[in-house]
C-alpha cells in the first residue's frame, strides 16, 4: 500500500512531436485532478481491451453524434472493441441522419432562437441541423419500417438491425455488419420512436420491448470477465451495469467519463464506488470517473490507447 507523499508530482513538459499518448503519460506523472483520471482511464481501457477474456460494453449518451463523436464508435465496433453497445435513442436517430447524407453544421450558442425556429433550424448547444434533414429521415424510416413483415414481432435489437442493415455508414450500419447488438431500452425517447408511433398507426408490427432481455441476460451471465466504457450516463449506463444484476457476475473494468456532480444523486454523476456497493463493479475492479467535456475526454482517450495497441 502506498504511504502519503511517497510519490511527487512531476512537473509536466509539453514539447514539440509529442504523440496523443506521450501527454496522456506525462499527465499521469503531473497526475492530479482529471489530467491524472483520464491517464488512469487509459491504463484501465487498455488493459480492458488486452484481455480476450473480457466482454466490452459501450454506453452512450448525451448528444455525440452530433459533436462529431459516432465516427469513433463506429471504429471501435470495427476494430471489434465493442461486444455489447447500448445507446440513446437521439444519437441513434442522429447517426441515421448521418448516414442517410444529411449533415449538422457548426454554430453558436449565442444566438436567436426564436429566429432560428423562423429559419427552421434546430440547436444542439453550438450544432445546428435544419428541419429538412427531419424529413429526408422520415422518408427514410417510413421506407424501412414498411419492409417489416406485417403482423411479426421485433425486439428493438432487432429493429435497430433492420435499420443498420439499410443504412450506408454509421454506428447502425457498422454494428449490423460486424454483428454486434445494439441496444436501446428508451427508444421511444427519440425521433426513431416518434417515426415508429407514426408507422403504427397505419402497420400493424409489435415491438418488444423486453425481447432483449433474454440474449442481454444469457451476455451476462456468460461472460469471463466484463469492461464498460461509458460515456456519460442515463439510460445507457444504468441498462450496462444492472445487467449484472441477476448474475453472481461484476464489471472488472469501467471507465466513466461525464460532466456531471455526483454530489446532486443523479446517476450520470454517480460514481463508480457507488457502484460497488449494489454489486454492478466487483470489489477488485479497476474503475475511474474522468470529469470533463466527453468531447475533449474521449478522443484523447481513444487516441492515446489506440496508439498503444498499436505499438504492442
Amino acid at each position: 500500500m502506498k504511504k502519503p507523499c511517497d510519490e511527487p508530482v512531476t512537473q509536466l513538459h509539453v514539447k514539440p512531436g509529442m504523440t496523443v499518448n506521450e501527454l496522456v503519460r506525462a499527465m499521469g506523472e503531473a497526475g492530479a485532478y482529471n489530467g491524472g483520471s483520464l491517464s488512469r482511464a487509459a491504463d484501465i481501457y487498455e488493459q480492458m481491451l488486452r484481455d480476450r477474456e473480457a466482454t466490452k460494453f459501450f454506453g452512450l449518451a448525451g448528444a455525440m453524434v452530433p459533436a462529431g463523436m459516432g465516427g469513433i464508435v463506429s471504429d471501435l465496433i470495427r476494430a471489434k472493441h465493442i461486444d455489447v453497445l447500448v445507446s440513446t435513442g437521439a444519437n441513434l436517430t442522429h447517426d441515421i441522419i448521418e448516414a442517410i447524407g444529411c449533415r449538422h453544421f457548426h454554430g453558436t450558442a449565442f444566438c436567436n432562437d426564436i429566429e432560428l425556429r423562423h429559419d427552421e433550424i434546430n440547436r444542439i448547444y453550438d450544432v445546428y441541423l435544419p428541419n429538412e434533414a427531419f424529413e429526408h429521415f422520415e422518408e427514410f424510416m417510413q421506407g424501412v419500417f414498411g419492409e417489416l413483415e406485417p403482423g411479426s414481432t421485433i425486439s428493438i435489437s432487432g429493429l435497430l438491425e433492420h435499420i443498420g442493415n439499410h443504412a450506408k455508414s454509421g454506428i447502425l450500419h457498422t454494428a449490423a455488419r460486424n454483428h454486434i447488438p445494439v441496444y436501446c431500452p428508451a427508444v421511444q425517447d427519440s425521433m426513431i420512436g416518434l417515426q415508429y408511433w407514426l408507422f403504427s398507426q397505419t402497420n400493424k408490427v409489435t415491438v418488444d420491448a423486453f425481447a432483449d432481455m433474454p440474449a442481454l441476460m444469457d451476455i451476462c451471465f456468460s461472460v469471463k470477465k466484463a469492461g464498460a466504457l461509458l460515456v456519460g450516463g442515463g439510460v445507457p449506463k444504468n441498462f450496462i451495469l444492472q445487467s449484472m444484476l441477476m448474475t453472481p457476475n461484476g464489471f472488472n473494468y469501467a471507465v466513466q467519463l461525464t460532466g456531471d456532480r455526483p454530489d446532486l444523486g443523479g446517476l450520470s454523476g454517480a460514481t463508480l464506488d457507488e457502484a460497488r456497493s449494489w454489486g454492478k463493479i466487483t470489489e477488485e475492479a479497476q474503475a475511474v470517473t474522468v470529469y470533463g467535456d466527453a468531447t475533449i475526454t474521449l478522443p484523447v482517450l481513444i487516441a492515446a490507447v489506440m496508439e498503444r495497441l498499436h505499438h504492442g
